[in-house]
């Protein structure tokens, strides 16, 4: 695997392995990486002939500071589980690689009722940050493919929103969350969780399992409302259990019976900040 720490060094390697008419992949990741992470690898590495892999905590993207100054950082473990997933190379830039002083501010992105809901409400300017990152890093690795992970769902659907509003021609691929022997998804939050609260942060996915089983044409406000009852007895300070179109998320109090729903949860056991989301009814 080559490591790349120079946004030119890693052009100038891209344009030279673009004259091969290769097809590259690419993985955006702010490290502390875990399965997750490398089943990504793994999708790219079946279908690319470049994979490659970023390895960046954006400070754009946390509205909290102490949360950003608290993020993982475990870059050696990283770089040998990528290594040993057969990742091509590894673009680790510094925050003066992809925010020179010299760059120019880029404007808000109008990413319209997507901004509004969920994390875009709880964690304001979070999503302008995630869209500057990913242009950044777009205009940097040029790929074809973008491979992304469900279990940021409403994230995807704005990086989705993202690619249409600069009108890159990169391909994006979401890949099923993947979860420990316990249901619960795979974060990189995790690793600031206490034995204790590793316990019970299971409960998050036993509240989406619920909300699968127990659902039913109708009002759903109640149905939420016992979610957030559970959590909340269960120690949580609960931001929002939603359930929403999966295709436009928007925000459902009532359901047909037919529209494809998605659950999604987000909230706080003590400093660490978990989200998951299950599509309610497959097709």
């Amino acid at each position: 695997m080559i490591i790349f720490k120079k946004r030119i060094d890693i052009s100038n390697y891209i344009v030279n392995y673009k004259k091969t008419s290769g097809k590259i992949g690419f993985i955006p990741t702010m490290g502390a990486l875990h399965k997750g992470h490398i089943s990504l690898i793994e999708a790219s590495k079946k279908t690319d002939t470049l994979t490659i892999c970023s390895i960046f905590v954006n400070p754009t993207q946390f509205n909290n500071k102490a949360d950003f100054e608290k993020y993982p950082v475990t870059i050696e473990k990283d770089i040998d589980l990528l290594e040993k997933a057969g990742c091509n190379v590894l673009f680790l830039p510094s925050v003066e690689e992809i925010y020179p002083a010299d760059s120019s501010t880029t404007l808000p992105y109008e990413l319209g009722f997507i901004e509004t809901v969920l994390d875009g409400k709880y964690r304001p300017g979070h999503f302008q940050g995630v869209c500057n990152v990913v242009q950044r890093l777009l205009d940097i690795v040029q790929p074809n493919t973008i491979y992304l992970g469900q279990k940021d769902y409403q994230q995807c659907m704005v990086i989705k929103k993202l690619t249409e509003l600069i009108q890159s021609p990169t391909q994006i691929i979401i890949c099923p969350t993947l979860r420990e022997s316990d249901g619960l998804a795979m974060s990189s939050r995790n690793m600031r969780l206490t034995s204790v609260e590793r316990m019970k942060a299971v409960k998050i996915s036993e509240v989406l399992l619920f909300i699968k089983q127990e659902i039913k044409p109708g009002n759903l406000q109640d149905l939420k409302q016992r979610c957030i009852n559970y959590l909340t007895n269960e120690g949580y300070n609960v931001d929002y259990v939603e359930i929403a179109d999966a295709t436009n998320l928007t925000l459902l109090q009532n359901w047909d019976g037919k529209t494809k729903l998605v659950a999604l949860v987000a909230a706080f056991l003590n400093e660490v900040r978990l989200i998951d989301n299950r599509i309610v009814n497959e097709d």
